[in-house]
């Protein structure tokens, strides 16, 4: 049973250092874990040797009397303080080479495109729906669509779009970022209303068509100690991600992709019982240090969200399969909200650490005039299995680590910007989508078919917006 990167470090090292330059990182990690992998075997070598030579004159010890006796027993004693030594500078180097297993990132599959051109983080795979694009974006669609290689048809709006921010503050009045800016910091907000059970009618939309497609249903953890967290993530990487809990061996999750990854922690599946499909439903805590100043307007980037995750636990033959499902699901989800929207292949340089290879499902964003993330979708292979230990024992007695994988299915705030945008009217009124009606009825009073702007927009002679 081995990790295959631990294994691709031991016995294919130009594997791994080819994977970090299509990652564009430092390929010197590579010698450094070499260095101190080469050093715990020869220092385990020696412990082993020791061990047996102390076993040897411990037997020999009962044979012995007098002088010789008390001569070997010294021999021993010297022999325990020096294995002791060793065994102490051995778990140092155990250590450090632990830590730098643990910073390299998995390696990349194959088909994952790299050095990609200057400002190209991804390329498209597909598009789907008809964008509303207004006359003023033409531009900006074509560079997103057709320089890919890709005629996808759109529909020419000569009214501007408004922005999701001044959608949910100034025209419907049913957000509140400048108050929970407030009481709480930037990145928060306040929903009211109709909005609210928007949120709340889009997770039961992707939790009833997850659990129908045979998906175990899961409430998680909020929060997860550093030791679990460090086996699913790279810690140093994600610090500026993560919210500690003061005083507290805590973290908030970003996702319930990391609690439903620590359930089996330390668990040995049989065979048979591969595939174990989850899909979580939580809030998402994300700290969103490193991202500065992009998006501070509105509800698209944010510290804390709910979110439904699909997760897969699977025999490593299946796992390609498997990640090919996962979009195709999310997909679903979102044809069925009817939002135009692009699937890319992330770049090697863009994607996580702990994916082999991933998918972004973008949707068209009418006022900004671009596609902007909404799904992420990895295959993880065995990068955390490894870590935390899960294991299956195949029929034939071999043990392997199984697979890991998660994949977005809806995320409340984002899919409500794109909402905004997307089912906007002219005149600020938002129609609800189909798919989510008779969902909306569970927590309002009667059907909600609408959302109607608390200040009608009108527009000038050249569809520029004016709100009264």
């Amino acid at each position: 049973m081995s990790w295959s990167l631990l294994d691709a470090l031991r016995n294919r090292p130009d594997t791994v250092r080819d994977s970090l330059r299509k990652r564009r990182m430092d390929v010197g990690i590579v010698d450094r874990f070499i260095e101190l992998d080469n050093k715990w075997r020869s220092l385990k070598a020696e412990i082993d040797e020791l061990r047996h030579k102390h076993n040897v004159i411990t037997r020999e010890v009962s044979k012995l009397k007098g002088t010789e006796r008390e001569g070997k027993i010294k021999e021993a004693k010297e022999l325990l303080n020096e294995i002791q030594k060793k065994e102490e500078e051995l778990e140092n180097i155990e250590r450090e080479r632990e830590k730098v297993l643990r910073s390299i990132p998995n390696l990349v599959h194959e088909s994952v495109p790299y050095d990609c051109p200057g400002g190209i983080d991804s390329i498209p795979a597909r598009f789907y729906g008809t964008p509303k694009v207004w006359i003023g974006h033409a531009k900006e669609f074509k560079d997103q669509t057709e320089r890919f290689g890709f005629n996808v048809p759109y529909e020419t709006i000569d009214w501007k779009p408004i922005g999701h921010a001044d959608m949910l503050e100034v025209v419907l009045g049913m957000g509140d970022t400048l108050k929970a800016g407030e009481v709480a910091g930037s990145r928060f907000y306040y929903l009211f209303d109709d909005l609210v059970m928007l949120d709340m009618a889009l997770l039961t939309y992707a939790i009833d068509y997850m659990t129908k497609k045979g998906f175990k249903l899961v409430l998680p953890p909020y929060m997860l100690k550093y030791e679990v967290l460090s086996e699913i993530l790279d810690m140093d990487t994600f610090k500026d991600m993560v919210y500690k809990v003061e005083n507290e061996d805590l973290y908030l999750i970003g996702t319930a992709e990391h609690p439903i990854a620590a359930y089996l922690r330390h668990t040995e599946l049989l065979e048979d019982q591969l595939p174990l499909l989850f899909v979580g439903v939580s809030p998402s805590f994300r700290r969103e240090a490193s991202a500065g100043n992009r998006d501070m307007k509105g509800i698209f980037r944010v510290h804390q969200f709910h979110k439904v995750e699909q997760f897969v636990f699977s025999l490593p033959e299946d796992s390609w399969r498997w990640h090919e499902e996962l979009i195709r699901n999310a997909e679903e989800l979102w044809q069925g909200l009817g939002l135009p929207y692009r699937v890319v292949l992330l770049c090697a340089h863009d994607m996580g650490r702990c994916a082999a290879k991933q998918y972004d499902l973008e949707v068209w964003m009418p006022a900004q005039g671009m596609y902007r993330e909404m799904v992420s979708c990895s295959n993880c292979t065995d990068w955390q299995s490894a870590k935390l230990g899960i294991r299956v024992l195949r029929k034939d007695m071999r043990r392997e680590f199984v697979h890991t994988l998660n994949s977005t299915a809806i995320a409340s705030t984002r899919t409500i910007t794109a909402i905004l945008e997307n089912y906007q009217e002219p005149d600020g009124t938002v129609v609800i989508p189909k798919a989510l009606r008779r969902y909306l009825e569970i927590f309002s009073k009667g059907p909600i078919d609408a959302i109607y702007p608390k200040r009608k927009v009108k527009r000038d002679d050249k569809g520029n917006p004016v709100i009264g």
